[in-house]
């Protein structure tokens, strides 16, 4: 399917650049069990003519304007005829199933996608994506099963690629690079990922060295091709967490088409099985939709809108940890009062102009705007009893703190806004020189524009005494002496920032297919240049420039082995975004320096068969040297830099991919992962950076039974050793490196395909369905207790601070409905 999904991406880069009186017919030849044909034979009554690839993929242009009649056949396959009429420009997918020919019986072998990544780049088929859902459904939820890939909490979608934390990723749909929500702090928040799945085509992902012709980060890119319509459709999925419906559509004249989604999500569920109880109302919901009108042959035209509105309302109410060992078991016991309020408003309008100026050359206008409102309010109030835990089997105590170590209070508050308008403009252009020589420019200028007002204030109390800062000058010698300074919150945080940032990026790559002897050769060169100037009210401004040479070589040896091995690195900076601006104490740093980062990977692919089916090794080794280093703290998921590039780093590691089909007809992979980062900072010595997961099992697993192939199977397992679990608020990072558990979980999911495309129904309700699916899933399948983060809570009596697990998600269970018409 990978080769599958990136000729098709080819071929409508290709189609775009004819000019003449032509349509475009193109579409995938299955049998009935869905697997593609090979070696269809394609003849259209004008003379045209094509034959399926391995993928069972075709492609060929008929005259438009006039009837034409097209001719499918295959040996052991009864022959398909189809008349087609279309206009000019126009492009018809048409996919057939064609049946066997029970007078003849031949053997058919059926190979797929064994075509290596030049540019060490991973596809992932969309079917993948709608078929596999998780806690939080979409592409996240696929990419942690990738090696490099790490996401620790299934209420997320934000994650970390090889040692990287979640603000180091790019994320493009066609082109458009797209944005998050600035202020979210957990998991629970979060609403949508901004991928929506029903839309997508085409996904490509890079955990590092990848070309110049992405921006400047320090860890990944996941770029998403959204569909042209080609006919109507619609899809709908329904559950008990939400619901999703999608339509595309195309004019009579097939100058104009576009699709669009609505999502909404409901996480009540999930968030009701926490340790934490209460009152919650998470409603998360956007609309989305990707146009395109094609003026011209020559000039197309797309449009790419989302509106997000996220509300998150929570009034807790207690919660109970039991944490400690068997012979020790330790309980935190804590009452809450208070609510907590946070709203994320997003909306992003771009538009793509493309311009084909000959088979060679295109030209590309994108201007975009991305505006987000968000507010977090909150005033929690918390009581607290830490002890020890009843362990007597058969008492009606069991369970229950019977012995306090530790009684105390905290006040949490919050009223923190923010509102950001950030627009872009840019030039993109390719030219081809010749069929294996391609050379990309672009010229791009941002203006971000970022109003924030951040308070924030915490109030410790433990036996009666207020916990005050360590770094607090006036002494506090209570209960000895009386105290006379003045009462001081143990955190207090209050800034009002308004800050203006520009940017102007370019870069220009050029990359070449060829031989070497009888070996085939790929090689990619490029540069970016990036200029931000950063200012503001009360800030001195500053400009700074950074240039990232980049560069990928690839060769495919003429062994009897299918193997490619290939080498990718450069200089990679990433210019402080706001987020990156702000140091722990609110206040914007304008004079931080870019991230820097030497990245050097070295990949193999190795594709071969075992019991007649494909499959594919992928291992790369990678290594990563950081300097100018802006260090961070995670809480749950809000990254708090510290503004001051006073560190050094590095990151080194091993991936390991073997994807292929297990069971006939499906695709699942074994992933496998090593991590090593460590950070110096103020050259006090190497610690583990915040992402240091050292091992990273994943595994996507599909199946169906023999006899009943609309009765399917998946399994997502992940498997991450412990990541560090920070540390208290002012204590010395040096001084805490103990880790959270290894992460553990397993999604299943079965569903049974009431109506499938290869299969013809009488019943008239059935009619009316391309696909009809119910499904049965359980997340956190074996009820793993995983956490996120560690809460520190003070012993009254040792004065020493204990670490308490936050957990996350026990086993949930979920129905769904999907629907395609």
């Amino acid at each position: 399917m990978k080769r599958l999904q990136l000729t098709l991406l080819l071929s409508l880069l290709f189609s775009a650049l004819s000019f003449s009186q032509t349509a475009i017919i193109r579409g995938v030849i299955l049998d009935e069990t869905n697997t593609p044909i090979e070696g269809v034979n394609i003849k259209a009554s004008t003379g045209e003519g094509a034959a399926t690839n391995t993928n069972g993929f075709y492609e060929f242009r008929i005259p438009s304007g006039i009837e034409v009649t097209v001719e499918f056949t295959h040996i052991g396959h009864s022959r398909i005829v189809q008349k087609f009429q279309l206009k000019n420009g126009q492009e018809l997918e048409f996919n057939p199933v064609m049946k066997v020919d029970v007078e003849q019986i031949p053997e058919v072998v059926i190979s797929t996608n064994t075509r290596q990544n030049d540019d060490g780049v991973v596809n992932i088929d969309p079917k993948t994506l709608r078929t596999i859902k998780g806690a939080q459904p979409g592409i996240e939820n696929i990419l942690k099963t990738l090696p490099g890939v790490n996401i620790s909490n299934e209420l997320s979608t934000q994650y970390s690629v090889r040692g990287g934390n979640f603000d180091e990723n790019l994320v493009y749909v066609n082109e458009i690079e797209v944005y998050r929500p600035f202020l979210i702090r957990s998991g629970n928040q979060e609403g949508l990922s901004f991928v929506n799945t029903d839309l997508v085509s085409n996904v490509d992902f890079s955990a590092g060295g990848f070309q110049a012709k992405y921006g400047d980060k320090l860890s990944s890119v996941l770029d998403i091709t959204y569909r042209n319509p080609v006919a109507f459709g619609m899809r709908a999925d329904l559950s008990l967490l939400g619901g999703s419906v999608a339509a595309e559509a195309v004019s009579k004249d097939g100058k104009f088409s576009g699709i669009a989604g609505v999502r909404y999500r409901d996480n009540s569920l999930i968030l009701n099985s926490l340790e934490t109880e209460g009152n919650v109302e998470p409603v998360f919901a956007d609309a989305q939709t990707y146009l395109t009108y094609r003026f011209s042959d020559k000039f197309h035209l797309n449009f790419l809108g989302n509106i997000s509105l996220n509300q998150y309302n929570f009034q807790p109410e207690n919660r109970q940890t039991n944490f400690g060992t068997l012979q020790e078991p330790v309980a935190l016991l804590v009452f809450y009062d208070g609510n907590e309020e946070d709203e994320y408003q997003t909306y992003f309008g771009a538009l793509k102009a493309n311009y084909f100026v000959n088979d060679n050359l295109t030209l590309k206008f994108i201007g975009s705007a991305y505006h987000t409102l968000e507010q977090e309010y909150f005033d929690i109030f918390a009581q607290y009893r830490l002890g020890e835990v009843n362990t007597n089997i058969g008492d009606e105590n069991l369970g229950e703190v019977e012995f306090s170590e530790g009684i105390g209070s905290q006040l949490t508050h919050a009223r923190n806004d923010l509102d950001a308008f950030i627009v872009n403009a840019e030039h993109r252009g390719d030219y081809k020189i010749d069929e294996e020589s391609t050379v990309e420019w672009s010229v791009k200028y941002t203006h971000e524009d970022i109003r924030d007002r951040l308070v924030e204030y915490e109030i410790i109390d433990s036996a009666g005494f207020s916990i005050r800062p360590p770094n607090f000058s006036i002494p506090n010698l209570q209960p000895y002496q009386p105290y006379e300074g003045p009462l001081t919150a143990f955190e207090d945080i209050r800034a009002l920032n308004r800050v203006q940032i520009d940017r102007v990026q370019a870069f220009a790559q050029y990359s070449k297919r060829t031989e070497w002897g009888n070996n085939e050769v790929f090689y990619n060169a490029g540069v970016r240049l990036h200029n931000w100037t950063v200012g503001g009210e009360n800030l001195e401004s500053n400009t700074q420039t950074v240039v990232s040479p980049r560069a990928q070589f690839a060769i495919k040896p003429d062994w009897d082995k299918d193997m490619l091995f290939r080498v990718a690195g450069g200089l990679y900076y990433q210019p402080p975004f706001y987020r990156e601006l702000r140091d722990s104490s609110g206040v914007v740093q304008p004079n931080v320096k870019a991230q820097k980062s030497f990245h050097i990977v070295l990949g193999n692919e190795y594709s071969f068969k075992i019991w007649d089916r494909p499959f594919k090794l992928v291992t790369e080794a990678y290594y990563k040297g950081l300097s100018n280093v802006n260090t961070y703290t995670l809480e749950n998921v809000r990254v708090r830099y510290s503004a001051d590039n006073n560190a050094k780093a590095y990151a080194y590691g091993l991936d390991m991919r073997l994807n292929g089909e297990f069971v006939p007809g499906t695709e699942s992979w074994f992933s496998f992962g090593y991590l090593k980062t460590e950070e110096n900072i103020d050259n006090r010595g190497y610690i583990a950076r915040p992402t240091d997961q050292r091992l990273k099992f994943g595994a996507l697993f599909q199946d169906y039974v023999p006899n009943m192939p609309d009765l399917k199977m998946y399994l997502n397992l992940v498997y991450n050793t412990g990541v560090p679990g920070g540390s208290p608020s002012y204590a010395d990072p040096y001084d805490f490196q103990v880790r959270l558990r290894d992460y553990r979980r397993a999604d299943l999911g079965i569903s049974l395909q009431l109506v499938n495309p290869a299969k013809t129904y009488n019943t008239k309700w059935k009619k009316k369905f391309r696909e009809l699916s119910l499904g049965f899933e359980i997340y956190n399948m074996f009820n793993n207790q995983n956490s996120i983060t560690n809460t520190w809570v003070r012993d009254v009596y040792t004065k020493r601070q204990f670490a308490i697990p936050n957990y996350l998600t026990p086993r949930v269970f979920n129905l769904r409905l999907s629907a395609r018409f």
